[in-house]
Protein backbone atom coordinates (compact mmCIF):
# COMPACT_ATOMS: atom_id res chain seq x y z
CA UNK A 1 0.00 0.00 0.00
CA UNK A 2 2.76 2.45 1.06
CA UNK A 3 4.36 1.85 -2.49
CA UNK A 4 1.33 2.40 -4.05
CA UNK A 5 0.76 5.68 -2.47
CA UNK A 6 4.48 6.60 -3.30
CA UNK A 7 3.67 6.25 -6.74
CA UNK A 8 0.45 7.96 -6.77
CA UNK A 9 2.09 10.84 -5.68
CA UNK A 10 5.57 10.80 -8.35
CA UNK A 11 2.72 10.46 -10.98
CA UNK A 12 0.95 13.69 -9.31
CA UNK A 13 4.39 15.81 -9.31
CA UNK A 14 5.07 14.44 -13.16
CA UNK A 15 1.28 15.53 -14.08
CA UNK A 16 2.92 19.54 -12.10
CA UNK A 17 6.40 19.56 -13.33
CA UNK A 18 6.72 18.39 -17.08
CA UNK A 19 4.04 20.84 -18.22
CA UNK A 20 5.53 23.55 -16.03
CA UNK A 21 9.03 22.73 -17.72
CA UNK A 22 7.22 22.48 -21.19
CA UNK A 23 5.23 25.73 -20.46
CA UNK A 24 8.44 27.94 -19.42
CA UNK A 25 9.75 27.22 -23.07
CA UNK A 26 6.96 28.50 -24.63
CA UNK A 27 6.45 31.78 -22.95
CA UNK A 28 10.24 32.46 -22.83
CA UNK A 29 9.86 31.71 -26.59
CA UNK A 30 7.17 34.12 -26.87
CA UNK A 31 8.88 36.74 -25.02
CA UNK A 32 11.34 36.58 -27.20
CA UNK A 33 9.41 36.72 -30.43
CA UNK A 34 8.96 33.75 -31.34
CA UNK A 35 5.22 32.77 -30.94
CA UNK A 36 5.49 28.89 -32.73
CA UNK A 37 5.07 26.87 -29.63
CA UNK A 38 2.03 29.49 -28.70
CA UNK A 39 0.50 28.61 -31.84
CA UNK A 40 1.04 24.87 -31.24
CA UNK A 41 -1.13 25.12 -27.75
CA UNK A 42 2.01 24.35 -25.97
CA UNK A 43 1.91 27.03 -23.48
CA UNK A 44 -0.49 25.11 -21.47
CA UNK A 45 -0.48 23.45 -18.08
CA UNK A 46 -2.38 20.54 -19.66
CA UNK A 47 -0.52 17.70 -19.32
CA UNK A 48 -2.02 16.05 -22.41
CA UNK A 49 -0.33 18.78 -24.42
CA UNK A 50 3.19 17.82 -23.62
CA UNK A 51 3.54 13.95 -22.89
CA UNK A 52 5.69 11.89 -24.47
CA UNK A 53 5.08 8.63 -22.79
CA UNK A 54 8.07 6.95 -22.63
CA UNK A 55 9.74 10.17 -20.98
CA UNK A 56 6.54 10.35 -18.85
CA UNK A 57 7.23 6.72 -17.46
CA UNK A 58 11.26 7.08 -17.09
CA UNK A 59 10.44 10.01 -15.00
CA UNK A 60 7.85 7.76 -13.12
CA UNK A 61 9.86 4.97 -12.55
CA UNK A 62 13.16 6.74 -12.44
CA UNK A 63 12.88 9.94 -11.55
CA UNK A 64 14.30 11.58 -15.05
CA UNK A 65 12.60 12.17 -18.08
CA UNK A 66 11.20 13.90 -20.99
CA UNK A 67 8.16 15.64 -22.97
CA UNK A 68 7.32 15.88 -26.31
CA UNK A 69 9.80 19.00 -27.65
CA UNK A 70 8.73 22.77 -27.68
CA UNK A 71 9.40 23.82 -31.64
CA UNK A 72 10.74 27.21 -32.17
CA UNK A 73 11.63 29.12 -34.94
CA UNK A 74 15.10 30.37 -34.37
CA UNK A 75 14.59 32.80 -36.94
CA UNK A 76 12.27 35.23 -34.87
CA UNK A 77 14.58 35.90 -32.57
CA UNK A 78 16.70 38.54 -32.60
CA UNK A 79 19.93 36.50 -32.23
CA UNK A 80 19.14 33.13 -32.98
CA UNK A 81 21.84 31.65 -31.24
CA UNK A 82 21.73 33.67 -28.10
CA UNK A 83 17.97 32.55 -27.94
CA UNK A 84 17.64 29.82 -28.47
CA UNK A 85 20.01 28.89 -25.38
CA UNK A 86 17.76 31.26 -23.11
CA UNK A 87 14.42 29.73 -24.04
CA UNK A 88 15.70 26.25 -23.55
CA UNK A 89 17.65 27.71 -20.00
CA UNK A 90 14.10 28.59 -18.98
CA UNK A 91 12.79 24.69 -18.47
CA UNK A 92 15.27 23.66 -15.52
CA UNK A 93 15.14 27.13 -14.17
CA UNK A 94 11.45 26.48 -13.53
CA UNK A 95 11.94 22.97 -12.24
CA UNK A 96 14.58 24.89 -9.98
CA UNK A 97 12.23 27.39 -8.90
CA UNK A 98 9.36 24.65 -8.40
CA UNK A 99 11.75 22.90 -6.36
CA UNK A 100 12.57 25.88 -4.27
CA UNK A 101 8.97 26.83 -3.29
CA UNK A 102 8.28 23.13 -2.47
CA UNK A 103 11.09 23.23 0.03
CA UNK A 104 10.14 25.91 1.45
CA UNK A 105 6.81 24.84 1.96
CA UNK A 106 8.42 21.32 3.07
CA UNK A 107 10.34 22.72 5.74
CA UNK A 108 7.23 24.34 7.43
CA UNK A 109 5.32 21.02 7.36
CA UNK A 110 8.11 19.06 8.72
CA UNK A 111 8.46 22.24 11.28
CA UNK A 112 4.37 21.81 11.82
CA UNK A 113 4.99 18.33 13.48
CA UNK A 114 1.80 16.57 12.66
CA UNK A 115 0.76 13.38 11.94
CA UNK A 116 -1.93 14.42 9.49
CA UNK A 117 0.65 16.43 7.49
CA UNK A 118 2.45 13.34 6.48
CA UNK A 119 1.05 12.60 2.87
CA UNK A 120 1.77 16.27 2.13
CA UNK A 121 5.33 16.04 3.05
CA UNK A 122 5.67 13.45 0.96
CA UNK A 123 4.13 14.86 -1.96
CA UNK A 124 6.63 18.04 -1.14
CA UNK A 125 9.53 15.67 -0.89
CA UNK A 126 9.11 14.36 -4.25
CA UNK A 127 8.39 17.54 -5.43
CA UNK A 128 11.28 18.85 -4.62
CA UNK A 129 13.73 15.56 -5.89
CA UNK A 130 12.00 15.39 -9.09
CA UNK A 131 11.99 18.96 -10.15
CA UNK A 132 15.78 18.54 -9.08
CA UNK A 133 16.55 15.49 -11.14
CA UNK A 134 14.12 16.69 -14.08
CA UNK A 135 16.10 19.90 -14.14
CA UNK A 136 19.51 18.00 -13.77
CA UNK A 137 18.70 15.49 -16.67
CA UNK A 138 17.34 18.29 -19.20
CA UNK A 139 21.16 20.26 -18.43
CA UNK A 140 22.92 17.49 -19.89
CA UNK A 141 24.63 18.54 -22.73
CA UNK A 142 24.03 16.41 -25.53
CA UNK A 143 20.78 16.57 -28.22
CA UNK A 144 18.20 16.59 -27.83
CA UNK A 145 18.53 17.56 -24.07
CA UNK A 146 18.28 21.53 -23.04
CA UNK A 147 21.73 21.30 -22.38
CA UNK A 148 22.90 20.86 -25.98
CA UNK A 149 20.85 24.20 -26.69
CA UNK A 150 23.06 25.95 -23.97
CA UNK A 151 26.56 24.61 -24.53
CA UNK A 152 25.75 25.90 -28.60
CA UNK A 153 26.69 29.19 -27.26
CA UNK A 154 30.16 27.90 -26.33
CA UNK A 155 30.51 24.90 -29.13
CA UNK A 156 31.15 25.66 -33.12
CA UNK A 157 28.00 25.05 -34.92
CA UNK A 158 29.25 22.79 -37.40
CA UNK A 159 30.50 20.87 -34.39
CA UNK A 160 26.97 21.01 -32.76
CA UNK A 161 25.01 19.77 -35.86
CA UNK A 162 27.81 16.96 -36.09
CA UNK A 163 26.73 15.78 -32.83
CA UNK A 164 23.05 16.47 -33.87
CA UNK A 165 23.22 13.71 -36.50
CA UNK A 166 23.21 11.26 -33.47
CA UNK A 167 20.42 12.69 -31.71
CA UNK A 168 18.02 9.23 -31.93
CA UNK A 169 21.45 7.04 -30.87
CA UNK A 170 21.66 9.46 -28.20
CA UNK A 171 18.25 9.40 -26.54
CA UNK A 172 18.08 5.58 -27.22
CA UNK A 173 21.32 5.52 -24.78
CA UNK A 174 19.76 7.85 -22.08
CA UNK A 175 16.63 6.39 -22.29
CA UNK A 176 18.18 2.57 -21.33
CA UNK A 177 20.55 4.33 -18.94
CA UNK A 178 17.55 6.07 -17.54
CA UNK A 179 15.68 2.71 -17.19
CA UNK A 180 18.30 0.19 -16.02
CA UNK A 181 19.00 2.71 -13.29
CA UNK A 182 22.27 3.50 -14.51
CA UNK A 183 21.81 6.80 -14.25
CA UNK A 184 20.57 7.28 -10.17
CA UNK A 185 24.14 7.63 -9.35
CA UNK A 186 25.16 10.47 -10.54
CA UNK A 187 22.28 12.15 -10.53
CA UNK A 188 21.53 11.66 -7.20
CA UNK A 189 25.05 13.14 -6.61
CA UNK A 190 24.14 16.78 -8.32
CA UNK A 191 20.20 16.26 -6.60
CA UNK A 192 21.75 16.06 -3.40
CA UNK A 193 24.20 19.41 -3.97
CA UNK A 194 21.26 21.09 -5.21
CA UNK A 195 19.19 20.24 -2.19
CA UNK A 196 21.57 21.31 0.00
CA UNK A 197 21.72 24.95 -2.23
CA UNK A 198 17.92 24.71 -1.37
CA UNK A 199 18.86 24.46 2.07
CA UNK A 200 20.98 27.28 1.94
CA UNK A 201 18.18 29.67 0.15
CA UNK A 202 15.36 28.67 2.67
CA UNK A 203 18.03 29.28 5.88
CA UNK A 204 16.11 32.08 6.62
CA UNK A 205 13.26 30.00 7.77
CA UNK A 206 15.59 28.86 10.83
Amino acid sequence: MYQVVQYLLRALVVLIAIPFHESAHALVSHWLGDDTALRAGRLSLNPLRHFDPWGALCMLVGGVGWARPVRIDVRNYKNPKVGMAISAAAGPISNFLLAWVSMILYRLVLRADASWLMLPQMFLYYMIVMNLSLAAFNLIPVPPFDGSRIALLFLPQRLYFKVMRYEHQIMIAVLLLALTGLLNIPLSVVVNFLWDRLVDLTAFMG
